[in-house]
Order: C-alpha cells, then sequence, then structure tokens
C-alpha cells in the first residue's frame, strides 16, 4: 500500500488511514510513503518534514491512496493540479488490481487525472459542487466504495476509509480489532455501488 505525499499535504489526511492499516501489521499489509517526484523529503501543511524513500512504483502497491491538501486558489492541492505531474502519474497508474482511494480533496486529485468521471465518489464538502461539474457523480455517505476507486470526505473520514478498506480486505473481524485499538468507532455510511 502506498501513500502519495506532496508538499503541503495535510497531516490528518494521511495520518488516519496509516495508523488503521498499522494495527494489522506490516506482515499483512506493507506501507510506504511515495512521492512521484522520486526519493524526497516533503513539508507538511504544518511544516513536518517527512521522508519518502521508496520510489514511485504503482505497479508495486494492490492500494495507492491520495490524502488532499486543503482547496481553492493558493492551496497546495491546488498548485498539484496545476503543475499536472500527479495526476498523470495517477491516470497513468491505473490497471487492473489496484485500487485507487482518494480521501478529503485528494479526490478532486484523481479527478484531474480523470478518474472519478461517471463514478460514484465523494470529497470534503467545501469541493463537492466542483467535483460534481468535473463530472463525478458524487453520492452521500462518509465512504464511497465504487471498487477500483474509493474515496471519502473530509479529514477524519480518512480514519473510516482506512477501516473500510480493512474490512474488505481482511474482514469485519479485523476491521472491528482496529476499531477496538483505535477507541474509535466508525461514522456515517458506506456507499458500495
Amino acid at each position: 500500500m502506498h501513500t502519495v505525499l506532496y508538499d503541503g499535504v495535510e497531516e490528518q489526511d494521511f495520518a488516519g488511514h496509516v495508523e488503521v492499516f498499522g494495527i494489522v501489521g506490516e506482515e499483512r499489509l506493507a506501507q510506504s510513503f511515495v512521492t512521484v517526484d522520486d526519493s524526497r523529503r516533503v513539508r507538511t501543511s504544518a511544516g513536518i518534514d517527512i521522508v519518502c524513500r521508496d520510489p514511485w512504483s504503482p505497479r508495486a502497491a494492490d492500494v495507492i491512496v491520495v490524502p488532499g491538501a486543503g482547496y481553492g486558489d493558493g492551496s497546495a492541492l491546488q498548485r498539484e493540479v496545476r503543475r499536472g505531474v500527479l495526476p498523470a502519474a495517477l491516470a497513468a497508474a491505473r490497471r487492473n488490481g489496484l485500487v485507487l482511494a482518494g480521501v478529503c480533496t485528494g479526490t478532486m486529485l484523481l479527478s484531474a487525472a480523470g478518474l472519478t468521471a461517471r463514478r460514484p465518489c465523494t470529497t470534503h464538502h467545501i469541493a463537492l459542487d466542483d467535483l460534481r461539474e468535473q463530472g463525478g457523480r458524487v453520492v452521500a455517505g462518509r465512504v464511497v466504495d465504487d471498487g477500483d476507486l474509493v474515496t471519502c470526505g473530509g479529514v477524519t473520514s480518512g480514519i473510516d476509509l482506512g477501516l473500510w478498506l480493512i474490512e474488505r480486505f481482511f474482514g469485519a473481524d479485523a476491521a472491528l480489532f482496529a476499531e477496538e485499538v483505535l477507541e474509535y468507532e466508525r461514522r456515517g455510511t458506506v456507499h458500495v455501488a
């Protein structure tokens, strides 16, 4: 499982699912932070430096999670959309057996890659109108699962996305165990297309 990081990424957008996946254990679910710009240091929205040592290798992952980075003009997310490198890499990564997941406004990077058009999806409430305008079929749900595309609402819903993917891949008991460890109860609905 790869989590794609880039400058200005929101910490909670990637911390939630990473923590959940960590409960399953490295032997069952290997995780790494990657960036499309080779191995490098990424600075988060709060100024934390994270070293992404693993190369961009979408063929080596079963799941690629794309976290958000704010929204609107001047946001780190908008810089990535305009730069175009990450959306192009995400579009090229698509293949059978790969699940692409968007947390919060990370869904808008998947949208910029052309991956949400005519598909059930969701994002942070501030970007829902834009997601619709870009062709996404916005549906109500904290997590929206359309097979190889899984998206979730804003910020803390990344925890719910992680729990849903654990349930999907490892069963309900594994997800319930993760909830117990985190002392967290899932919120909202999971819309399965």
